[in-house]
C-alpha cells in the first residue's frame, strides 16, 4: 500500500536540442545580475560557454564568474562562492556544468543572505532554510546526480574528512533547467560511464526499501531496463544521440522525488560511498559501483523477495524451479556481469583506499535506519573489507 505523500516539483525543463533557447525565456524573469557557476573549463573548450555567455549578454545581463568548481565541492570552496555572490549582489546563479556544479549552487543560493557559516548550518546542524535564497538556474553538460531537478547538495569537508549531503526543499529547486543531451557527448568516457551507475544507484536506494507491490517499483524497474539498455549503447557509442538522451532524462527522473513517494527509502550505498570518496577524493559514481555489490550480498537476506523481484523484472531472471535465493544471488549476479561490461570500477582500492583507511572510513559513515537491515560499524568495515 503506497503511503501518505505530497508531491510538489516546480523546476521547468527544456530538453533536446534546442534546448538551450529556454534560456532567452527564463532570463527576464530575473534581475540583470547572474554568477555564472562552471568546473574546470571544459565549457570553454567544448563552447557551450560561448553559447551561454553570449545569451545573456543578449539579456543585457551583467555577468560575474565563479569557475574551478571541482567534482566534490569542498567547503572552502563554497565559502569563496557565498564571497563572489555577494560581491556580484547576484539576482540569478547559473549553474553550467553537471551535478556537482548544480550541486555547489543551490549550496551557495541558500547561504548568499545567511549570517552563519553554511557548512555548519546546512550541512552539520542540518538547519533549515530561513533567510532569502537568490534563485538558481541550470545548464546541463553531464548527467547522473539528477541534481537539475531538485533540492539535493552534497560537499566535502576536507579538514573534517567528512562528505555531507542536504536535500533542501522545493524553494530551493532549480527554476529551470537545460537538457541537451548533446552537451554530454564530450564528456570523458570515465565520467559518463561514472554519472550512469549513480543514476542506477538512485534508482536501488529508493527500491530496495519496503515490501509493498506499488507504483513506485514499477516505475522503477522501468527505468533501470531503459538505464541498463542504453547503457550498452552508450558505453559502444558515446554520441549515440538516442541512448544518451534516454540516459539522461533517466537521471532526471530517477532523482526527481517521484519514485520514493508513498515508499521509504534506503541510502545507506550513498553513505557509504561518500564516507570513501571523503578520504579518497574518488569519483561519486565509481565509489557507488564499488561498495553496491557487496553491501546489496550483505543485505539481501533481509529483502530477498525485492531481490528476487529485482532479479526477474529487471535482469530477467526465469525464476522456474529455482529457490527465492538462488533467483535473487542469479539478478545481483547479473548486474555484476554488467557492471564490468560497461567498465565501473569494481572495488575500493582502485580508488585509492588502503586497509588503513578503513576505520577512518567507518567512522565517516552515517548509518541509516531505513533500510532492510541497520548496519553495525562492524558490517560496514565488512562491506568495506569485500570492496578492497
Amino acid at each position: 500500500m503506497l503511503g501518505n505523500f505530497t508531491y510538489c516539483n516546480p523546476t521547468k525543463l527544456y530538453f533536446g536540442k534546442d534546448a538551450l533557447e529556454g534560456l532567452n525565456k527564463e532570463l527576464p524573469k530575473y534581475g540583470k545580475n547572474v554568477l555564472l557557476v562552471y568546473g574546470g573549463g571544459s565549457i570553454k573548450k567544448n563552447g557551450i560557454y560561448d553559447k551561454v555567455l553570449s545569451i545573456l549578454k543578449e539579456n543585457g545581463k551583467e555577468v560575474f564568474e565563479d569557475a574551478g568548481v571541482m567534482p566534490n565541492p569542498t567547503a572552502d570552496k563554497l565559502r569563496e562562492g557565498v564571497a563572489r555572490a555577494r560581491a556580484a549582489k547576484a539576482d540569478l546563479i547559473l549553474a553550467v556544468g553537471g551535478g556537482s556544479v548544480c550541486d555547489y549552487s543551490k549550496a551557495v543560493s541558500v547561504s548568499v543572505y545567511c549570517d552563519d557559516d553554511p557548512w555548519d548550518k546546512y550541512f552539520k546542524r542540518f538547519e533549515e532554510v530561513t533567510c532569502k535564497i537568490v534563485p538558481v538556474g541550470c545548464v546541463l553538460t553531464m548527467v547522473g546526480t539528477g541534481s537539475e531537478m531538485n533540492g539535493g547538495s552534497v560537499i566535502t569537508n576536507t579538514e573534517e574528512k567528512f562528505k555531507g549531503g542536504r536535500v533542501f526543499d522545493e524553494n530551493v529547486y532549480p527554476k529551470f533547467s537545460v537538457l541537451n543531451p548533446e552537451y554530454t557527448f564530450t564528456v570523458p568516457r570515465y565520467q559518463m560511464i561514472s554519472g550512469i551507475f549513480d543514476i542506477m544507484s538512485h534508482i536501488l536506494e529508493q527500491y530496495f526499501s519496503g515490501e509493498d507491490d506499488n507504483t513506485s517499483d514499477y516505475l522503477a524497474e522501468g527505468l533501470l531496463r531503459s538505464l541498463i539498455r542504453s547503457a550498452e549503447t552508450a558505453a559502444e557509442n558515446p554520441t549515440d544521440y538516442e541512448a544518451r538522451s534516454n540516459i539522461m532524462w533517466t537521471a532526471t527522473w530517477a532523482l526527481n522525488t517521484l519514485i520514493a513517494k508513498g515508499k521509504t527509502e534506503d541510502w545507506e550505498v550513498h553513505m557509504i560511498g561518500h564516507a570513501v570518496s571523503a578520504y579518497t577524493n574518488a569519483t561519486h559514481g565509481m565509489t557507488l559501483a564499488a561498495v553496491s555489490l557487496p553491501y546489496y550480498r550483505h543485505i539481501m537476506p533481509y529483502g530477498l523477495s525485492k531481490f528476487a523481484r529485482y532479479a526477474v523484472n529487471v535482469w530477467g531472471v526465469n525464476a522456474e524451479g529455482k529457490t527465492e535465493r538462488a533467483v535473487a544471488e542469479e539478478g545481483l549476479n547479473k548486474m555484476e556481469k554488467w557492471m564490468k561490461k560497461i567498465g565501473l570500477v569494481m572495488n575500493i582500492t582502485e580508488l585509492g583506499a588502503t586497509p588503513e583507511m578503513l576505520d577512518g572510513i567507518v567512522s565517516a559513515t552515517v548509518i541509516n535506519k531505513s533500510g532492510y537491515k541497520v548496519l553495525t560499524a562492524e558490517e560496514v568495515k565488512g562491506i568495506l573489507t569485500a570492496s578492497l
